[in-house]
């Protein structure tokens, strides 16, 4: 009994670590959640099923890839060129190192100096795409804190009564 209560409470760190890590750049967001789930499964205080930790893994690695790939998608979609894309990513890479504040501006001006080493002649459409590299972060971030605090809505629900 003492050692449920003891997973219980670590998977609950877990779930809260990995809802900080979509905002937090060192840690993984989704993957932590899903390991509070995961170790929670282990508990005699909840009901997760192990088709729940399989649906929620493909989540959360669904969730991971897209979060690293949005950036990238959406500055091409704004009309950024291959330097623009490539900056995001290298911006996104750098912006990570370099703490939150950078990871909001690393795709964005990673973006804007790629944009703007292809064509200076346009600052215009190199804004453009930068702010595509910021929507895609931000959709990234979003949908990794849905999947997060859906993954701490399926813990707290299954609790058993």
């Amino acid at each position: 009994m003492g050692f449920d209560i003891f997973l219980a409470v670590i998977a609950a760190v877990f779930l809260l670590a990995g809802f900080a890590g979509t905002v937090v750049p060192i840690l993984p967001g989704a993957p932590l959640s899903w390991l509070g789930l995961f170790i929670s499964y282990f508990s005699s205080y909840t009901k997760i099923t192990p088709a729940v930790l399989i649906v929620t893994a493909v989540i959360a690695a669904a969730v991971s890839v897209a979060d690293n790939i949005f950036p990238v998608l959406l500055t091409k979609k704004s009309g950024g060129s291959k330097a623009g894309t490539w900056g995001a990513t290298i911006g996104l890479v750098i912006g990570i190192c370099a703490g939150p504040a950078g990871i909001l501006a690393g795709p964005f001006v990673g973006a804007l100096v790629g944009e703007l080493i292809h064509d200076s002649s346009n600052p215009e459409r190199a804004l453009t795409a930068a702010f595509g590299a910021f929507k895609g972060f931000l959709l990234g971030t979003g949908i990794k804190m849905a999947a997060c605090a859906l993954f701490i809505w399926i813990f707290i629900t299954s609790f058993m009564p």
